[in-house]
């Protein structure tokens, strides 16, 4: 690797000290800049040339550099002679003018170390195409090393030549001398070019008819660069001294042999018995074997044969040569015409365009980029022409790659792009517009190619609105989206509001539609649907055009419609315009369908998303249930026996401190939270019920103090039990309304109160709404049992009555100050031992006397008996372990100090109408405590 770099150094190095030696100094570096050494040429290869340009105007040439170094051998007047040879080839060529002459740039200037001169840009000589590389610069450039000559190219380079023989031989009476491969040029577009008149000889009577030239004996001591190449000069040259015009046409015919046998003469000539090697080439002339002309063309071998012929009258002239059938081929006539436009006038020009796409196909891509496509583009300053040469330039950069496109082509089109007249030119932009979006870069596209797009939508012909909706959808793919979304959509909705032509309206529609693929869907909602409903007309057409847009955007995967806007906005719409009185029936029939699907889908899409959601409610119901249920297990497994106190306070009025605090001491009602329904399994309310009575008679127990224990006695006396009863309740309100929270006896128990407070505490959020079971006439409701009061969640009171209202205690506050029914303690009957004489508790109930004081508020709750209530009593059980049975004060809301005022006396009973039994009195204890 390292070697090679070396290597290249090396080279690099070697070729700008060449250049630098070469034409350092010279007058030409004045006004051009020498480039890269790409050929050779000229007698003997003695010319180097490169590639360069003109300071002052970037125009390219090639600059022929003649390094006197090479002649360094010879002896002075040698070089001079060389120099001189040298100098007269290179002034001869700068005063002939012709397409097939090499243009002189430059005229040649001298310096100290080199010959310079400038001409039009060029490529290499035909002797390095066929295969003579000497003064090349190493490595030989690929592009000669490789380059092979078309058919064409030979064809019509052969014509080029012939014609340039013909402008010396009639127009200027002038032989060349030299003609040989070294001397024909092909420039940078390949054409063949002559160069080389260091050889060149003039009439020596250019006036007469008959022109007469004078040629020089043959010196073979003279420098091989002061004589001419010997293997491309007539025989007649050498043997005779003389020359005409048909001295050329044989150098002609071995160039000929050349091209179509790698570069090779009809003979190698011995340069040190040239005469010896005439005389023989003379022999073989006369008879030549078919062999020789074997490689050359039938259609032209022949011709070749004439012109090789020893006698001179027998070859062709130039003017006859470019009329033999050989050179009539299609390609060779056509670079030929190209060659002569400037002599043509418009309408020949537009024929001759107008039959080129059918010629282009069969020419060699090298021939049209560089031959056929520099003539093209030249014609784009005539606006006249440019409808017939565009095409062609369009045809050709469809083969190009995309660098030469880019290179080549693009430059020349920019300007052609701004062109508004003729408006053929945007007609045949927009045909061809998927090459121009596919080979132009991003930015020529923005800035060149889709502005005349625009121009095309805004134009005032109809014609070229409608041509330009109908292509926009064939290349909408290769437009970038903020163009398309910014810039084309705008003034297509534009062109279809504006335009007063039914066929516009009708293409920008069906251009929308089939581009709604290239476009979001919320674009499409918020731009193209609603400007549906901005166009003015109700033809067919125009309604069919806008039910396709809506029926593209439902169905389309990628887009849809929102069921909002269809409810709201598409439907409506839709209906509207399906009834116009312009739609035939299958049009109508089309609008009905599509509204039908919408219906559809809208309606499926609705229905399941309320099916999800009423889904979603019932699993968050059920959740919010299970929830409940979880946290009222775990208030039973856990229970907190002051929070349940305090919540039994609060549902049944609330205790005494809360009264005193909050000032309900006057008897004002409380308002108690209804928890909400759970029902209970009865086994849950028995153990509420259980739970309840510990509660109640831990709280109505006595506290405990020492007693003198007095010895039993014999005598058994009868007990009021009526009195005893109302004074063992009385007791027990006070003892409620003199005592503060009482936590150390609750203590001692187990409690689990299944009750709930206005805030739904420690679990207590599973409870029904708590009613005292009273209306508003302070009387029991009938349908209960037991207590007259139930929760509503079950399994809180265990066989209790049901209710369903909030306690009402304002209104016993109301009734005690007004009079009330004598009190039914019928309740109580089934108290009494059944072996006993009953005695209702009705008839042992004193009266109230006249002017008397108002009957406790206690007995104004039992309004009417119920037979039932009792029985709920008795279901209670009463014998369980660690369970003690009874009234508590809490059992019972009524015994709420806030709602009910303490009688100044207990009211009397007729005691001496009951007696009792010893296990009725023990009855009694284990119920009341």
């Amino acid at each position: 690797m390292e070697s090679m770099l070396n290597k290249l150094k090396s080279t690099v190095t070697k070729v700008t000290a060449d250049v630098t030696s070469a034409v350092m100094g010279n007058p030409v570096t004045r006004e051009f800049e020498v480039g890269r050494h790409i050929a050779s040429g000229g007698p003997g290869m003695c010319w180097r040339i490169y590639n360069g340009t003109k300071k002052s105007t970037k125009q390219e040439v090639a600059v022929f550099v003649f390094d006197k170094k090479i002649i360094d051998r010879y002896q002075k007047f040698e070089k001079d002679q060389i120099i001189d040879s040298l100098k007269r080839g290179v002034q001869q060529l700068t005063r002939l003018r012709h397409p097939r002459l090499l243009t002189v740039q430059h005229p040649l200037e001298e310096s100290r170390d080199c010959l310079a001169f400038c001409t039009e840009p060029v490529f290499a000589s035909l002797a390095n195409v066929l295969g003579q590389w000497d003064n090349l610069p190493s490595p030989v450039p690929t592009d000669i090393k490789e380059y092979k000559l078309y058919d064409v190219e030979t064809k019509y380079g052969l014509l080029q030549i012939s014609e340039g023989l013909s402008f010396l031989h009639s127009g200027v009476k002038m032989v060349h001398g030299n003609l040989c491969p070294e001397n024909i040029i092909l420039n940078k577009s390949g054409a063949w070019k002559i160069m080389g008149f260091d050889f060149s000889i003039s009439s020596s009577n250019p006036s007469d008819a008959e022109p007469k030239y004078v040629c020089k004996e043959w010196d073979p001591n003279l420098p091989p660069l002061c004589l001419p190449n010997p293997e491309y000069v007539a025989p007649e040259y050498i043997l005779s001294v003389s020359c005409d015009s048909a001295s050329d046409m044989y150098s002609l015919g071995v160039i000929v042999h050349a091209v179509f046998n790698e570069g090779k003469p009809v003979f190698q000539v011995n340069k040190q018995d040239i005469f010896k090697s005439f005389s023989r080439q003379l022999d073989q002339l006369s008879r030549l074997s078919p062999g020789v002309l074997s490689q050359i063309p039938e259609e032209v071998r022949e011709h070749v044969k004439m012109l090789l012929s020893v006698t001179a009258n027998v070859r062709p002239d130039a003017d006859q040569m470019t009329k033999i059938p050989f050179f009539d081929d299609v390609g060779a006539v056509t670079l030929q015409y190209f060659d002569s436009l400037f002599q043509r006038d418009n309408l020949q020009k537009s024929q001759f365009y107008k039959g080129l796409p059918k010629v282009l196909p069969k020419l060699p891509k090298r021939v049209v980029v560089y031959r056929i496509l520099p003539a093209l583009t030249s014609e784009f300053v005539n606006p006249d022409m440019v409808p017939f040469v565009l095409p062609n330039v369009l045809l050709i950069a469809e083969e190009c790659t995309k660098e030469e496109y880019v290179r080549l082509i693009l430059p020349d089109l920019t300007p052609v792009f701004k062109q508004q007249e003729p408006i053929q030119i945007l007609l045949i932009f927009l045909q061809k517009m998927d090459l121009l979006l596919t080979k132009t870069p991003p930015e020529d596209i923005k800035n060149c190619v889709l502005p005349m797009v625009y121009r095309a939508l805004e134009a005032p012909s109809t014609q070229i609105q409608e041509l330009c909706l109908n292509i926009i959808p064939t290349f909408a793919n290769l437009i970038d989206y903020p163009s398309m979304k910014n810039a084309l959509i705008p003034r297509i909705k534009s062109a279809c509001l504006q335009t007063s032509s039914l066929a516009v309206r009708v293409n920008s529609l069906v251009c929308l539609g089939k581009i709604l693929e290239y476009l979001d869907k919320w674009f499409v909602i918020d731009e193209i649907l609603p400007f549906l409903q901005q166009i003015p007309s109700r033809e067919p057409a125009v309604l069919m055009g806008i039910l396709g847009i809506y029926k593209c955007t439902f169905t389309h995967k990628k887009l849809g419609i929102p069921k909002e806007h269809l409810a709201g906005k598409s439907l409506p719409h839709l209906v509207s315009l399906s009834i116009d009185n312009n739609l035939n029936l299958n049009q109508f029939n089309s609008f009905m369908a599509v509204i039908r699907e919408m219906l559809s889908r809208m309606e499926a899409e609705h229905k399941t998303k309320l099916e999800q959601l009423h889904s979603m409610q019932e699993q968050q119901r059920s959740l919010n249930l299970s929830n409940q249920m979880n946290t009222s297990d775990e208030a039973k497994n856990n229970p907190n026996p002051a929070s349940q106190v305090r919540d039994i306070d609060e549902i049944f009025g609330g205790s005494s401190v809360s009264a005193g605090v909050n000032g309900k001491e006057n008897g004002s009602s409380s308002t108690v939270s209804q928890p909400s329904r759970v029902s209970l399994t009865l086994e849950e309310k028995q153990r509420l019920a259980k739970e309840q009575e510990q509660a109640a008679k831990l709280r109505s127990q006595q506290p405990l103090a020492p007693q003198s224990v007095k010895p039993a006695t014999t005598t058994t006396q009868a007990k009021d039990l009526t009195s005893s009863l109302l004074n063992n309740m009385t007791s027990l309100n006070s003892l409620s309304l003199n005592s503060g929270p009482r936590t150390t006896p609750m203590q001692t128990g187990t409690l689990s109160s299944g009750f709930s407070s206005g805030s739904a505490m420690s679990g207590m959020a599973t409870m029904g709404a708590i009613s005292n079971g009273f209306n508003s006439t302070m009387g029991f409701q009938t349908g209960g049992v037991g207590m007259g009061m139930r929760p509503a969640t079950p399994g809180l009171y265990g066989g209790m009555a049901t209710t369903t209202s909030t306690p009402n205690f304002s209104t016993l506050t109301q009734n005690q100050n007004q009079p009330s029914k004598p009190p039914d303690m019928s309740a109580l009957d089934s108290l009494f031992s059944a072996n006993k004489p009953k005695v209702s508790l009705n008839q042992m109930a004193s009266k109230p006397a006249t002017g008397a004081a108002a009957p406790s508020p206690w007995l104004n709750q039992f309004g009417t008996g119920h037979p039932t209530q009792t029985a709920g009593m008795q279901a209670a059980p009463m014998g369980m372990p660690g369970v003690q049975g009874g009234f508590g004060m809490q059992a019972n809301p009524f015994f709420n100090p806030q709602n009910f005022s303490q009688p100044a006396t207990a009211p009397t009973m007729n005691t001496g109408m009951l007696k009792q039994s010893t296990s009725v009195n023990t009855d009694l204890k284990d119920l009341f405590g």
